[in-house]
């Protein structure tokens, strides 16, 4: 137990660390080599950076989006604040990055990391209960969306027993290797899936707007495209 214990916090979780990173960058540099063509080929370059700038802190800070859309809003802003937190300031985790790299930095009082743990595994659930009740949600839903967000509880659920013996009732080394290894997991999936909107949230708003700016050939290759292109408008 303790050679896998040991592999699963230390190779294995640099490799993943290294995939995410390197796959996160590589999703940038196409966002941008991608934006950078459109832009380029745009009939239209006026951008208006100014609301640009502001949509894009509006996606980032959904404080409006809370009073829109009430309780589902608090509940997915409460989780996602709590699956940064947690993993970037527990005391655990910057000790692992301390021995492995010598970075460190501070860490949260146990007493809030158990509080933000909980926030986590309640607003998951509630996140999904949710998607599934909405029919509106359940039809743009696909299987990750359901799967990713109870998935993501495992290292916490298994963290928090970990932390809690007098909450665990299984044996401490076996749940520490589940938690070790699901986080593990969880890090190579990002680049991999929906998770990895935690780099490209902040292109949605260019990408979104240079949609709109087309070639200036565009609206005759349409019109070929559907065989209309001796039709007027």
């Amino acid at each position: 137990m303790d050679v896998w214990l040991q592999w699963g916090m230390g190779p294995l979780f640099w490799t993943a660390s290294a995939f995410m990173i390197l796959g996160l960058i590589r999703h940038v540099g196409l966002t941008v080599w991608e934006s950078a063509k459109a832009y380029q080929k745009a009939g239209d370059k006026a951008f208006p950076v100014g609301k640009l700038f502001g949509s894009t802190l509006h996606w980032l800070v959904p404080v409006g989006r809370v009073w829109n859309r009430g309780f589902y809003s608090l509940t997915t802003i409460l989780f996602h604040v709590g699956i940064i937190l947690v993993p970037l300031f527990l005391a655990g985790h910057i000790k692992l990055w301390r021995e492995g790299v010598g970075l460190s930095w501070p860490g949260l009082p146990n007493g809030l990391a158990t509080t933000l743990t909980w926030i986590v595994i309640a607003t998951g659930i509630a996140v999904v209960v949710q998607r599934l009740a909405a029919r509106d949600s359940r039809v743009l839903s696909r299987f990750q969306d359901y799967a990713l967000p109870l998935f993501i509880l495992v290292p916490f659920l298994t963290g928090f027993l970990v932390m809690h013996p007098a909450w665990n009732p299984f044996h401490r080394d076996p749940v520490l290797l589940m938690h070790v290894l699901s986080a593990d997991l969880l890090i190579f999936l990002v680049p991999l899936t929906k998770l990895s909107h935690m780099i490209l949230m902040p292109f949605t708003q260019l990408v979104s707007e240079l949609a709109w700016h087309f070639p200036q050939d565009a609206g005759n290759r349409v019109g070929m495209t559907l065989g209309k292109e001796n039709e007027p408008i």
